[in-house]
């Protein structure tokens, strides 16, 4: 039975209660926003799809209450090597997730979805201002200057029209809203199938060192990793002569276990299934009020663990950018700088995830002969794999500087007596970040009244010993303004870098071109 609507009007419609469709409608209502969530299914998927997330989403489960350390259920921090073995099990490389990355948590992290959605779904629950109604389908919209008015129909054929100054698609791949909006699409060719195989491990003499692995072996590519706690992920390559509706059967799930020594009586099969892993993206994601986010704007290889974390990137960038508009601090032109900054962005990813798919999939002997000698001599001489890629955003709110367009860190500060990651001692959002209190000097009343109406606080660090102001506790942020050349680093709500000020007659200057950027009136 379909859930009931309690209103006729939101700010928000999203349509799609995934995970991204979750973090969209928590980063708005819990900024005051009346959103409505709507979903064709009438309860929660129950199965698992993505598996990792990265220190970055991380940091953005922490923004809306949820961080890893509430999650224990659904999400295992990695603390350990990812290697990538050629067919006789020998090392080839190896990646280093072990410690915490950039953003305060660690690196790399495997988690079980519908338990995640499961924490998602009573946060979303104990917010106000959210409503979510499962069993409906978005059918039709009409536009007009002021909104959009989307008509909606249940399992029974019951119709209802609700109104809402945006609409955002976090609705797939099949997206209805990516539809409504129109336009083109790069599609770059790529095409694999894989078997899935998602396991809860009932045996715990099952043991793989590491957890997590690549097997480049051309007679059957294959991938091995955690499915978050007490589980297990196993994908198999589809090979050329193998039919997806034989893959995909149970039997076939049971016989590539079996030489890894799992059977029914180490493991249930929780899934199995076949995906065509693929990368595209819709050229625009935003058609005057309608949005697109997600699988519904992109897909991708998942070979660097980045589709879902690349969709929640896209649910953080947009829903700040709504809020200042929502709450008529700044003009609707913000909203153009979302397709532009996301696209490229992603695009860096699905780019390192089809050049590790490359490497994954080959299937001549030949090739993948000389691949593994090559990977041999760079390990034998120290080289080793880049690490996870940190682009910049493309074009768009963000200065063209030092910093503009990176993502931020996030380190222990102390506040009094006590120390936490940053943005659980002094607070999450938009900040300026000053390298000693001197430089607040540079910031007039009028810059302080305009930060303030955007919802940006000013942090100046102390020297030690200095308990008005919060202290570098690890000098992470001093190593980090020294990288950029930097004495002010402006983080925008995303935690995606505005820009830096150089020196300290500059910090002046750096909240200005902020405060133009987002047609904030000017400064005197």
């Amino acid at each position: 039975m379909s859930t009931e609507i309690p209103r006729d009007h939101y700010d928000v419609i999203i349509i799609g209660y995934g995970p991204v469709g979750r973090m969209l409608a928590l980063q708005l209502g819990l900024r005051g926003h009346r959103t409505l969530v709507v979903e064709r299914q009438n309860k929660v998927y129950y199965l698992p799809r993505a598996v990792h997330l990265d220190d970055e989403i991380s940091r953005v489960l922490q923004s809306v209450g949820l961080p890893p350390g509430v999650l224990a259920e659904a999400v295992e921090p990695y603390d350990d090597f990812y290697e990538w073995r050629a067919a006789d099990h020998s090392t080839l490389t190896r990646l280093d997730w072990r410690g915490r990355g950039p953003s305060g948590w660690n690196v790399s992290n495997f988690f079980n979805q519908p338990l995640l959605e499961k924490a998602m779904d009573a946060r979303v629950n104990a917010v106000e201002s959210i409503d979510v109604a499962l069993g409906w389908r978005a059918i039709d919209r009409v536009e007009d200057a002021d909104g959009v008015t989307v008509e909606l129909v249940d399992s029974v054929g019951q119709r209802r029209v609700i109104s809402g100054a945006y609409v955002v698609g976090a609705d797939g791949a099949n997206s209805t809203v990516r539809e409504w909006i129109g336009g083109t699409e790069t599609d770059l060719g790529y095409f694999h199938d894989w078997l899935v195989v998602d396991l809860i491990m009932k045996s715990s003499d099952i043991v793989f060192d590491p957890p997590a692995w690549q097997l480049c072996d051309p007679a059957r590519p294959t991938t091995l990793v955690p499915g978050g706690p007490g589980r297990r992920r196993f994908e198999f390559m589809r090979l050329p002569d193998e039919f997806v509706d034989e893959l995909s059967t149970e039997e076939s799930a049971w016989r590539l276990l079996e030489p890894w020594g799992i059977g029914p009586d180490d493991a249930d099969l929780e899934r199995h299934v076949v995906y065509t892993f693929q990368a595209k993206w819709a050229d625009s994601w935003q058609r005057d009020r309608l949005f697109i986010a997600g699988d519904a704007a992109h897909l991708m290889p998942p070979f660097a663990g980045q589709g879902m974390c690349s969709g929640l990137r896209d649910a953080v960038n947009l829903a700040w950018k709504l809020d200042l508009v929502l709450a008529g601090t700044t003009g609707t032109e913000i909203l153009e700088s979302y397709t532009s900054e996301r696209v490229e962005h992603v695009r860096h990813f699905i780019a390192a995830s089809m050049a590790l798919g490359d490497v994954i999939c080959m299937t001549d002997a030949e090739q993948a002969g000389a691949r593994d000698r090559q990977m041999r001599a760079d390990l034998a001489s120290g080289a080793a794999m880049p690490p996870r890629p940190l682009p910049r955003l493309g074009a768009g709110l963000h200065r063209d500087d030092a910093g503009g367009g990176l993502l931020s860190i996030q380190a222990p500060v102390a506040v009094g007596a006590a120390s936490d990651l940053f943005d659980t001692a002094v607070g999450a959002g938009g900040v300026l970040l000053l390298a000693q209190p001197s430089l607040e000097q540079e910031l007039s009343p009028d810059r302080r009244r305009h930060l303030d109406e955007l919802g940006f606080r000013i942090v100046a660090f102390g020297e030690d010993g200095d308990q008005s102001h919060p202290q570098d506790v690890h000098h992470a942020y001093r190593e980090w303004f020294a990288s950029l050349g930097a004495v002010a680093v402006l983080v925008r709500p995303d935690f995606y870098v505005y820009g830096v000020a150089a020196a300290a007659e500059e910090v002046g200057a750096l909240v200005d071109d902020l405060l133009a950027a987002v047609r904030v009136r000017s400064v005197a």
